[in-house]
């Protein structure tokens, strides 16, 4: 799962940053509040902890934002201000959960757990058309039956099903599911594409990944 850090005590965010990864999930940091909304809006998370006290804009501003421009991604909010009203704001806001600094390590990962579980998509399993994609299983199935994914087939199948109405060109996948800075080439998102293509064939799913060469990927339902 993919999370973003927005905290601008950097030896903080790199000692929360490891923690995370060293739990399995893939972390972006920005360091300020305008940087944070960037990042929200260019990549896609499962869960964004956010600090109160940022430069440019501060959480409570930042989580405000997301939610006028629709965002549902689950927000924790990290801060030393531990008033009671502070803490309402922060909810009142669109915070998920809010936790108070210093943190105890297993708290926080416990909050950080509970936070992507309430990414609504996963109640029941994330869905389009006939298809269910199951991140506990890693499993894609429909009616039909189901097929094991790899961990980056699912999560360039989370990435294509949750940007649906979206055509995504290669580089953008690149970024979201490779990682931006990775030196994979490129030409590695044809054969993940050719793979899930083929095992949503032998599973009989309403929706297929449309190819346009030279433009990029998206979900498309069967004629």
């Amino acid at each position: 799962m993919r999370l973003l850090l927005a905290e601008d005590e950097r030896d903080l965010s790199g000692t929360i940053k490891r923690l995370l990864e060293h739990m399995g999930y893939d972390v972006d940091c920005a360091y300020d509040g305008e940087e944070a909304i960037t990042y929200a809006a260019t990549y896609t998370y499962d869960g964004i902890i956010l600090d109160v006290m940022m430069p440019k804009k501060d959480g409570f501003a930042v989580v405000k934002e997301l939610r006028q421009k629709g965002s549902n991604v689950p927000v924790l909010m990290l801060t030393a201000r531990s008033a009671i009203d502070d803490k309402v704001l922060g909810l009142e806001n669109g915070a998920d959960d809010y936790l108070t600094k210093p943190f105890v390590v297993k708290e926080f990962l416990a909050r950080v757990k509970a936070l992507v579980r309430r990414r609504g998509e996963y109640t029941e399993g994330l869905r389009l058309g006939n298809m269910t994609l199951d991140e506990g299983t890693y499993e894609l199935s429909t009616e039909k039956g189901k097929v094991r994914l790899t961990n980056k087939e699912f999560r360039l199948m989370e990435y294509l099903i949750r940007n649906k109405d979206i055509l995504l060109s290669t580089e953008k996948i690149m970024e979201n599911v490779w990682d931006y800075d990775t030196e994979t080439e490129i030409n590695v998102v044809w054969v993940y594409i050719s793979s899930l293509r083929k095992k949503m064939d032998k599973i009989g799913t309403e929706y297929c990944i449309k190819v346009m060469r030279g433009v990029g990927y998206g979900m498309e339902k069967r004629c």
